[in-house]
């Protein structure tokens, strides 16, 4: 069996959670044999937005993006598996819906790359960066999936 397990993070935007499309993200998540780890709802602090898309500062979408992120709930979720940011990213699709394929998150249900469904980290340094804005170390959970030994 090939890839390290790693741990990432997922959120629902906005977008996601107002238009009912949470438990579509996660049971597409939890189809694909990843371990959800950690979950929670929240309203984003602007602070803890600015720091999660600091890569972003200065750019011309970061008011609005940061605006938009911080306008209704998200969902954040913790995801552990093989090979877990290579294959979340591949879960969600492209950030622009517009090139997304079909069967992808934002390729089945995004039209706008302002509103594009959800977040997931790109990196397993990015992911340890944005998993510590987001949650708390003892807001994380062990357990064995029962179809582990198969995945």
């Amino acid at each position: 069996m090939s890839g390290a397990v790693e741990r990432t993070l997922v959120l629902i935007k906005p977008d996601g959670v107002v238009r009912g499309l949470v438990g579509e993200v996660i049971r597409r998540l939890e189809q694909k044999g990843l371990k959800i780890v950690g979950l929670k709802m929240m309203l984003l602090s602007r602070e803890r937005a600015e720091e999660l898309y600091a890569v972003h500062r200065g750019k011309p979408f970061f008011e609005g993006l940061i605006n938009y992120v911080t306008s209704a709930p998200i969902v954040a979720i913790a995801v552990e598996g093989k090979s877990a940011v290579r294959v979340v990213r591949n879960i969600i699709g492209l950030t622009n819906p517009a090139e997304a394929r079909p069967g992808t998150i934002r390729g089945d249900f995004a039209l706008s790359i302002d509103r594009n469904i959800v977040h997931a980290a790109d990196s397993v340094e990015n992911a340890s960066r944005e998993l510590s804005i987001i949650f708390n170390s003892d807001e994380f959970y062990s357990y064995k999936r029962v179809d582990e030994d198969w995945l």
